[in-house]
């Protein structure tokens, strides 16, 4: 009777545990919420799929229950730290922004391989907060980038780069000195660092009159 227990027991655990490594797939995402279309550290989440139909999450963002500390991830950009995927975005452009992750878990004997497409920018517009500028005074130069996403976000120095045919750039501000009493107006110009054949210009008015 003991032994026939033992070997009944010996044998649940193999069922189990070959089931346990029938890993059909893995599906990787990112937390729609961590703007991962501007930040460089963002929320990973893992579904695992398994052959019997069961799935189990990555806890964090997903709120499941497989620990990070089980996973071993290497990437095709940037690295995995504890639920985190660390991203190079410059290098990202040059891979269509799409992240290949080799994924080893202990149930599985071979690394699992996803891929994870990261958002990215489809076009930039200026969105000027005044009508014209003033001489002396710094106008902002505001641009705003639409993502595949479909979520708008104001862009900075680190993704855009500037171009003027007059005045000064300081950073992201314009100035034209306040004893220029020829130009009528500045023509900017705002170029995807990450790709340059995505730009967009803007012819700003200078304004003539005194406020007096």
């Amino acid at each position: 009777m003991r032994a026939f227990l033992i070997i009944a027991l010996l044998f649940l655990f193999t069922q189990t545990k070959a089931q346990q490594n029938n890993i059909n797939s893995i599906k990787a995402s990112y937390d729609p919420d961590a703007i991962a279309e501007l930040y460089d550290r963002i929320p990973l989440g893992l579904v695992f799929r398994y052959e019997n139909g069961q799935t189990r999450k990555t806890e964090g963002y997903l709120q499941g229950v497989y620990r990070w500390k089980n996973i071993k991830i290497s990437s095709s950009n940037g690295s995995v730290q504890n639920g985190y995927l660390l991203v190079n975005r410059q290098q990202l452009a040059s891979q269509q922004f799409i992240v290949e992750l080799t994924i080893s878990v202990p149930e599985s004997a071979t690394p699992i391989t996803t891929k994870l497409e990261l958002p990215h920018l489809t076009g930039i517009r200026f969105n000027h907060y005044a009508d014209s500028l003033k001489r002396g005074f710094r106008f902002y130069l505001n641009v705003e980038g639409t993502f595949t996403s479909g979520k708008v976000y104001p862009l900075d120095t680190a993704t855009i780069k500037f171009e003027t045919d007059a005045g000064k750039l300081l950073g992201q501000d314009l100035l034209l000195n306040s004893n220029d009493g020829t130009t009528r107006s500045i023509t900017v110009t705002a170029v995807n660092k990450n790709d340059p054949g995505m730009s967009v210009s803007s012819t700003i008015p200078v304004k003539q009159l005194s406020d007096q």
